[in-house]
């Protein structure tokens, strides 16, 4: 019971210290292209708060909707919580973007607790993270249309090659080890949906890959579609940068 509880917390701990880093690797990216751009103000506003609880909030509700994909064990389904966290990420920069993550992660916990020890939590908030982070650091040093885009396609690559390496090196045995599981079992519910799915790379590269390809593309569309409806919105009373519109 002793070292359940301990390997939890360890795991707790990890999880916060992977949400500092990418934290951390927004705030640096904003403040550079701050500079870049002569704003020499706060990069954390009251504004930019109340957007994050806000859309964080939204976020929660969209994550509770869940929808199974037929090449996909049950405990993945496909969700667009991550929609909101990109429109406010493009509107309001990176810090924004990840602060809204984390948040949408934490109303779930305390709405839902964990039905997955953390694992299906933190995967969620790295796979969201990967999308979020190329995007916005492209878009905020080109704030234009096809800088959005280019920020959606680095995003959405980004999150397919991350997401598939993290599921492989680390969540999926993660998974099976907090759960007492071999992961031979975890690559049997692969390969009775496609057979070639015959370890646990090949679990990677055939179910986790198209499902994160898939999210990806859905939420880029989604994000480049809605934007800039929800652009003039969101930048009212928002006078320290008028420049984030997408020309």
């Amino acid at each position: 019971m002793l070292k359940t509880v301990v390997e939890n917390l360890v795991f707790v701990a990890e999880f916060l210290g992977i949400v500092f880093a990418t934290f951390l690797v927004a705030y640096l990216f904003e403040k550079i292209a701050n500079k870049r751009s002569g704003y020499t103000g706060p990069v954390i506003t009251t504004q930019k708060i109340a957007m994050v609880g806000l859309f964080g909030a939204i976020s929660t509700i969209l994550m509770m909707f869940e929808f199974p994909v037929p090449f996909a064990p049950t405990f993945y389904k496909l969700d667009f919580s991550e929609l909101p966290v990109m429109i406010v990420t493009f509107a309001f920069g990176p810090v924004a973007g990840i602060l809204t993550e984390f948040i949408k992660i934490l109303l779930k916990v305390m709405f839902r607790s964990t039905t997955t020890a953390f694992v299906g939590e933190l995967a969620n908030f790295c796979v969201g993270a990967s999308l979020i982070l190329p995007s916005s650091i492209i878009y905020i040093f080109s704030k234009t249309r096809k800088g959005a885009l280019l920020g959606s396609i680095a995003g959405t690559l980004t999150m397919t090659v991350f997401g598939s390496l993290f599921n492989a090196l680390y969540l999926l045995p993660k998974f099976a080890q907090m759960y007492g599981m071999d992961l031979s079992a975890l690559v049997g519910m692969g390969s009775a949906l496609n057979p070639a799915v015959t370890s646990i790379q090949t679990f990677a590269l055939m179910i986790v890959a198209p499902l994160n390809l898939l999210k990806g593309c859905m939420i880029s569309v989604l994000t480049i579609a809605l934007y800039k409806k929800f652009s003039p919105i969101l930048k009212q009373g928002n006078s320290f940068r008028e420049v984030n519109t997408v020309k």
